[in-house]
């Protein structure tokens, strides 16, 4: 079950940066839905084809894929959509371990170790998490290495996509930033694709000294336009210009069982500049400079949680989380948070969109709930669950010195069943 106000058009994953201004009619609307549409199939397979060297295989989806044709109507038909699909190889006498396929990223904190299906995420509803926390799911190669008792190394190569702002962001007529997907090549015709010429490089250092879980890890971006010829005239024609530009972040976490199977503390946070991606509220990557280059956006991402284990079968969670973007690239449409954009009608009801040119530079959120087991015995474990949040969408001064803001109020329930 979901109520949000104000209305979002959303169902289980909250789209963090889109929360409407006042301008809005949705910003004046409540929303309710109900939705099956979380439930996951998975399976794991392992194998020791000799006695120091194990292969697994693993794959998990759910249903919160929607095609075009999907809809909320008489017949709800959406489709499955891969979650993880992966396998790894694993020497288990020298400490090296291999994954291939589509995975949480190497830049996820973990629970123990670098290790896969030990990812330490959120225990929200919502299944886009809490903003602050650092993820992809995509396609990658990674390499781990146990360096020693409590310490690993890893280095992943993932699938590179950018995040750019929306609207009122627009790139020059000349300059390519992304192109819609191409139905022959199997991509999605109705959405853009970002110009990428190189992986994401995601490094990690994971020490468990014996109280707790500590992790240090660096990300390195590529990011690439191109510049069309502005006089295309056989006489005159000046050569085009391919524009490659680095983005990067470092950052860390840190897990504490302050009250031994009571209490866990979690502390993480990235900075750097094009890092938008790998947080859940999604701010953007890139803007444009007045030349039509590349301009990574500064950024960082914090966030902190607690997770109570009051008894058997009964956890309280607590998460607090912060996303910021700063001003990036042409003082206009081009930029990002450029304070001559117009944004005097956000909070005018009925203002036309032209008079709200508000572009995101916070996002924050407060976030907590439970989740309670109702059986648990030898026919699985039925689990209920409820999570209210309360989050703040704060934009960049604009003209005038007006700086809009807006939030939203949104309550989650959930019945679990788990029959293994």
């Amino acid at each position: 079950g979901i109520v949000r106000h104000p209305n979002l058009d959303s169902d289980v994953g909250t789209d963090f940066g889109g929360i409407p201004f006042r301008n809005d009619p949705r910003s004046r609307e409540n929303e309710f839905r109900f939705s099956a549409r979380q439930s996951r199939l998975s399976g794991l397979f392992t194998a020791k084809v000799e006695p120091t060297l194990q292969v697994s295989g693993y794959y998990e989806i759910d249903f919160l894929g929607a095609a075009t044709n999907a809809n909320s109507r008489e017949s709800n038909s959406y489709n499955p959509r891969i979650r993880q699909l992966f396998a790894t190889v694993e020497t288990l006498d020298s400490g090296w371990h291999v994954l291939a396929g589509q995975a949480w990223s190497l830049l996820t904190t973990d629970l123990s170790g670098i290790t896969p299906l030990k990812e330490q995420i959120p225990l929200t509803i919502d299944v886009q998490y809490v903003p602050g926390f650092n993820w992809t799911r995509n396609p990658q190669l990674r390499v781990v290495k146990d360096i020693a008792p409590g310490l690993w190394a890893g280095l992943s190569l993932e699938s590179p996509q950018s995040v750019l702002p929306p609207s009122p962001f627009a790139a020059p007529g000349l300059v390519n930033v992304s192109n819609a997907g191409d139905a022959v090549g199997q991509l999605n015709t109705s959405t853009t694709y970002s110009n990428n010429s190189a992986p994401d490089v995601i490094g990690k250092l994971a020490l468990e000294p014996g109280f707790g879980h500590f992790e240090l890890k660096g990300l390195v971006r590529f990011f690439d336009d191109r510049l069309s010829p502005a006089n295309l005239t056989a006489a005159t024609r000046l050569p085009g210009r391919t524009d490659t530009a680095l983005g990067y972040g470092i950052g860390g976490a840190a897990t504490l069982p302050v009250i031994d199977k009571r209490l866990d503390l979690q502390v993480s946070g990235l900075v750097g500049q094009g890092i938008g991606r790998y947080g859940s509220a999604q701010l953007p990557d890139f803007a444009l400079k007045a030349d039509g280059s590349v301009a990574p956006i500064p950024a960082f991402q914090l966030l902190a949680g607690g997770v109570a284990h009051i008894q058997p079968g009964t956890d309280i969670y607590l998460y607090a989380g912060w996303e910021h973007a700063a001003r990036a690239g042409a003082l206009n449409a081009t930029g990002y948070g450029s304070p001559t954009l117009v944004v005097t009608g956000c909070d005018v009801e009925g203002a036309a969109s032209g008079t709200c040119q508000a572009e995101s530079r916070d996002i924050r959120q407060i976030t907590g709930g439970f989740w309670h087991d109702l059986y648990k015995g030898d026919f699985g474990r039925l689990v209920a669950g409820a999570q209210v949040s309360y989050t703040e969408r704060d934009a960049f001064r604009g003209a005038y010195g007006i700086a809009p803001s807006t939030h939203l109020v949104t309550g989650l329930t959930s019945l679990r069943y788990y029959p293994f």
